[in-house]
């Protein structure tokens, strides 16, 4: 991790009609710094990734991603990242390689790179398949796989370990490990505090559209209690259950 920024956010608000989404966030991510963006649901995360993305517009403030202002430099800033969301959106009556050959040539990005991401993602023998016989965690292997076409300096993962079985889960994991040792800055959401303490340098806590605490992990436990789970529940007031129903 350097001292360079990746990521910065000035006073971003948001506004969905009279409700104010995000009430004036502010903060910084380091190139290759794991950044984890944890809250309950509604409380603004998936709009702060939409924002950072260029797919939605802020209503104040300011944001910058590898110095390109989210709003009018938006065509520049989309060809250095790579976004993961949470929903699924593949073409599922493709196969995978099918799939990443589509997205590959929108991003004027060499065949073979295709079947570097596949090998990458342990997906080159089911590459042939159609995506509607892949398992979830298949299908999820294949968005990351997908993202790192045109080897993005930021990737946004959105809640990318969701559902899936333990071995699964714990592939992606080590795979953003690995990613972050490469130089690349992952912004990630999760639910699974375990998750996010073992692989965030640092974590921001969002609820109800304001940043309420913004540490590393070790330094949230250290003030508000012996897991995260405990530093979640202590400043949201929320406990997990029932965090993974929409």
């Amino acid at each position: 991790m350097t001292g360079t920024q990746a990521i910065s956010v000035q006073a971003l608000t948001r506004d969905y009609g009279a409700v104010r989404a995000l009430k004036g966030i502010s903060f910084d991510v380091a190139q290759g710094e794991v950044f984890g963006f944890l809250g309950p649901n509604g409380a603004g995360k998936t709009t702060t990734i939409k924002i950072l993305t260029g797919q939605l517009r802020p209503s104040g403030g300011t944001a910058q991603v590898l110095g390109y202002d989210v709003v009018k430099e938006r065509q520049e800033l989309q060809a250095r990242i790579g976004v993961v969301f949470e929903h699924q959106n593949l073409y599922e009556r493709l196969s995978g390689r099918d799939n990443l050959t589509f997205s590959a040539r929108l991003y004027g990005v060499d065949h073979q790179r295709v079947d570097q991401v596949l090998d990458l993602l342990g997906l080159a023998q089911q590459a042939g398949k159609k995506v509607k016989v892949y398992s979830n965690g298949m299908k999820q292997r294949l968005l990351i796989a997908r993202a790192l076409l045109h080897e993005p300096d930021v990737l946004f993962l959105d809640e990318p370990t969701r559902g899936l079985d333990p071995n699964v889960a714990r592939d992606i994991r080590t795979f953003v490990a690995e990613l972050a040792d490469k130089g690349v800055t992952v912004f990630l959401t999760t639910h699974y505090m375990e998750e996010a303490d073992r692989l965030s340098d640092r974590v921001a806590i969002l609820h109800q559209g304001n940043i309420v605490a913004l540490d590393t992990p070790a330094a949230l436990k250290a003030k508000h209690g012996e897991s995260l789970e405990d530093v979640f529940i202590a400043l949201t007031g929320n406990s997990l259950r029932g965090q993974f129903e929409e």
